[in-house]
């Protein structure tokens, strides 16, 4: 279903937790047996949770051809869903975690369905000169959008164990690099840089924690900045900060919460305590507004880490989907979901 993580992986940095061909994760702290997973999926795909998705079923979406994309400024982000986010840096794109598919599930009629349309088809995107897979999850790592994009890649920057997953979905392996945490990878004047993560990997029944996860430090000539992935709040987000920072944005998660996982998933006054330890000048919050992976109304993580943010005076954005802005001076944005 997701292609094959069997193959001999090498960690370096990230051996010390690494045994038996696994990587240890905090989920393995919370010792849910079959019977919690199975009720925390009825609840996520099954049970009707008031207000889980947008009433009327649209979240505005700003359309954009490849043209838009080509004429994007030096130094901008636009976001197209979820995680997926794209970068025009030094006169180069950067993409993360590609999804453009309807579900982020490894079947296509059941799963996961996004609440909007992407701002523009996958074969409109320009050549993407680096492509960052932050870690193998469903809504990080597309199988159907990495076969249609596998030929406009230049490059693409991976966790431990992935490389093999990418090369089966049919990118060329020559094309990728697999990164351990603290280590860097140059192309070109950009800079890319796994670092740590509280989270673990999967795609199947029984491949969990064989592959790395990993957040992601990109820096440009005129640009340093924070791609978080996805983390539970941990202190190394201070680390990190100490190390790659003070970040010009930090891309930070604030959606799929819930007490359960907190250890894996950040809660939003979390997402913006991770900001401050990074020492980020600009907060954007992603992984929220796509799909619904969670038990919480799919307003409450905007609702959340604005105010939060407000209270302690971090300055947020919170563009449309499709909406290209400035990394350092992006203009103040609306709450747009309160009109919906």
């Amino acid at each position: 279903m997701g292609g094959c993580a069997d193959k001999k992986i090498t960690p370096r940095f990230s051996a010390s937790f690494y045994h038996d061909g696994v990587f240890e994760s905090k989920m393995d702290d919370q010792k849910m047996g079959v019977g919690d997973m199975i009720s925390i999926m009825w609840q996520v795909f099954v049970k009707k949770i008031d207000g889980a998705v947008p009433e009327d079923g649209t979240i505005p979406v700003k359309k954009l051809s490849t043209d838009d994309l080509m004429q994007m400024p030096e130094g901008s982000v636009v976001r197209l869903g979820h995680s997926t986010l794209l970068f025009r840096l030094d006169g180069r794109f950067v993409l993360t975690d590609p999804v453009f598919s309807d579900r982020a599930s490894p079947l296509s009629f059941i799963g996961p369905k996004r609440f909007h349309a992407m701002p523009l088809a996958p074969e409109a995107l320009p050549f993407i000169d680096v492509m960052i897979i932050s870690h193998d999850h469903y809504d990080h790592l597309d199988k159907t959008t990495i076969a249609i994009l596998k030929d406009k890649i230049g490059h693409c920057y991976t966790t431990i164990g992935v490389k093999n997953r990418l090369s089966d979905f049919g990118l060329d392996p020559e094309k990728i690099t697999e990164l351990d945490w603290w280590e860097s990878a140059q192309n070109g004047t950009l800079t890319v840089t796994a670092t740590p993560a509280q989270h673990f990997s999967g795609r199947g029944m029984f491949d969990r924690n064989k592959t790395l996860w990993a957040s992601w430090v990109i820096k440009a000539s005129g640009a340093n900045l924070f791609f978080g992935a996805d983390s539970g709040y941990f202190d190394g987000f201070k680390t990190i900060g100490e190390k790659f920072g003070p970040f010009d944005m930090t891309f930070l998660e604030a959606g799929a919460y819930n007490e359960r996982w907190r250890s894996i998933h950040m809660m939003p006054e979390e997402t913006v305590q991770a900001h401050r330890d990074l020492g980020g000048a600009v907060l954007f919050p992603v992984h929220n507004g796509t799909f619904n992976l969670a038990m919480h109304p799919w307003r409450e993580p905007f609702e959340r880490v604005s105010l939060e943010a407000e209270r302690q005076g971090v300055r947020l954005t919170h563009p449309l989907m499709g909406e290209i802005i400035s990394l350092k001076n992006p203009s103040p944005t609306p709450r747009w979901w309160e009109a919906l």
